[in-house]
């Protein structure tokens, strides 16, 4: 019930709060910037103001949704991806340092089949390499696995070299912790 609460909570947050484009100041130098997705091309678009307002890109999202949003973030923006069952939210934050936007965090959900095996959620914090989720299975009824916590790492990843490629990557690896858990607990 818990999980079946956050799912409407977050679609609720997404959808009334995100939009196809964002005005903000995300690079820090007071002149506001916009961000949008071009779903002609299937990219995160940016201009931002220290880069003389050039368009800075992800590369193409393959499997893009006609429900994707874009949507504030404390420091900076979130790329939302949502399919019927399924979903994900990516954080970015310029990087001062090099200049660039960088990925910083994702957050997956699924709500599994019928049954809802495999339903949960993941989130990992990719400047530390923390790592939660939780996930369920179904066993003639369906059964909680244990929070799973763990560090994971990935190379740094910014807004240019962003794809499905880099939401599926974290996935995989959400997967194989799943079913390495999921074993686990039926032996």
């Amino acid at each position: 019930m818990r999980i079946l609460f956050f799912y409407i909570a977050a679609l609720h947050f997404f959808s009334s709060v995100s939009q196809n484009k964002l005005t903000k100041d995300i690079d820090f130098d007071g002149i506001p910037d916009t961000i949008f997705i071009d779903y002609e091309t299937a990219q995160i678009v940016c201009t931002l103001s220290s880069k003389n307002f050039k368009k800075v890109k992800s590369k193409t999202i393959t499997d893009l949704s006609e429900s994707s949003r874009i949507s504030k973030a404390k420091n900076g923006f979130y790329f939302g991806n949502n399919w019927m069952r399924a979903g994900y939210a990516a954080q970015f934050r310029y990087d001062k340092k090099q200049k660039r936007i960088r990925l910083i965090g994702i957050i997956r959900y699924n709500l599994g089949n019928a049954t809802h095996e495999g339903s949960g959620e993941s989130s990992i914090n990719l400047l530390t390499g923390d790592y939660i989720s939780d996930w369920h299975y179904y066993d003639e009824k369906l059964i909680k696995i244990p929070t799973i916590t763990t560090k994971m790492h990935f190379k740094k990843i910014y807004l240019t070299d962003f794809s499905e490629k880099s939401y599926s990557n974290f996935s995989d690896k959400c997967s194989k912790l799943f079913y390495k858990h999921k074993k686990q607990l039926k032996q």
